[in-house]
């Protein structure tokens, strides 16, 4: 059987505003802003499709999702200058695969990278992508609209509800509790040819982590909520410490956006940061190291 048969497309990809959403606040979504529009999509509906090709801020995106690598990404879908459409065709190394209807290249879902086809060792540009829980969403976007389900899928969307809580029993999606597991969660950073991995389990009890990649200086933190992720570049100098959902560092705050809650126009450097499975971060960047408490 093939993928694409076998993951339908949705049919009916309406988005909406806070006052007409019916997505549950605790569901997790990957959120982007572009230009002024903020939209973002539920990982129940992306698990089961695997992509949602739409657009935001006048800019045509793929929205994609891989279960098995429990690892979400965003992309230009342009190929040598033109839009395409993609259909996923499978799996490789456990990680979801796209043919675009233009050249019949193989594109890996974890990297944007064409490993097969004309167009082999080419990248998809990447966007910057958050994951939250849809109430989060909201309250940093009130502007920003949210994809409702598809009626028609519903079912599948229901049978992935355990999945995004970590519950899943399949073997392929299930989760494992402890740290450093090929089903453990991560959460992987790169900046460069520099990578690091951050145990969920040492988040969680942190929910904040000030450290450095390369020659970059971050800081990642988890909300209250124990869900929403955010990572940005800080001054090298400067710690930060968290409240509630609140960034503080030397006497300013900010907010989960990276906004300064003082000084609008002054906001912190996000920088990109993916909840994903420890056996598919380590798999794509092999050179990773795993982040140590010093």
């Amino acid at each position: 059987m093939s993928a694409d048969k076998m993951f339908l497309q949705a049919q009916n990809i309406k988005l909406k505003s806070q006052q007409d959403n019916k997505v549950p606040g605790s569901r997790l979504v990957v959120g982007l802003e572009n230009n002024g529009e903020a939209k973002a999509y539920p990982i129940a509906f992306l698990a089961y499709h695997h992509q949602v090709q739409d657009s935001l801020g006048g800019k045509p995106i793929l929205i994609t999702y891989c279960s098995v690598c429990r690892s979400g990404r965003v992309f230009e879908p342009i190929v040598e200058g033109q839009y395409v459409k993609f259909r996923l065709v499978g799996m490789d190394h456990f990680n979801a695969m796209f043919e675009d209807d233009a050249t019949g290249s193989w594109w890996r879902q974890s990297t944007g990278e064409a490993i097969a086809g004309k167009l082999k060792g080419q990248d998809l540009p990447e966007l910057l992508c958050r994951q939250m829980t849809v109430d989060m969403w909201y309250r940093l976007y009130p502007y920003g609209k949210v994809m409702q389900p598809d009626e028609i899928f519903i079912a599948s969307y229901d049978s992935l509800a355990k999945f995004e809580l970590g519950k899943s029993k399949s073997l392929l999606t299930r989760t494992d509790t402890l740290s450093w597991k090929n089903k453990s969660w991560v959460v992987g950073v790169s900046i460069g040819n520099a990578s690091k991995a951050y145990d969920w389990n040492d988040l969680k009890r942190k929910r904040i982590i000030n450290d450095t990649i390369g020659k970059m200086a971050l800081v990642l933190a988890l909300s209250s909520d124990g869900q929403s992720i955010a990572a940005f570049e800080r001054p090298v100098y400067a710690t930060f410490t968290i409240h509630r959902d609140t960034l503080f560092s030397g006497g300013v705050a900010f907010d989960f956006s990276g906004q300064d809650l003082q000084i609008p126009s002054n906001k912190l450097k996000p920088v990109k940061a993916y909840q994903e499975f420890w056996h598919s971060w380590v798999t794509f960047q092999a050179n990773t190291q795993k982040y140590v408490d010093k």
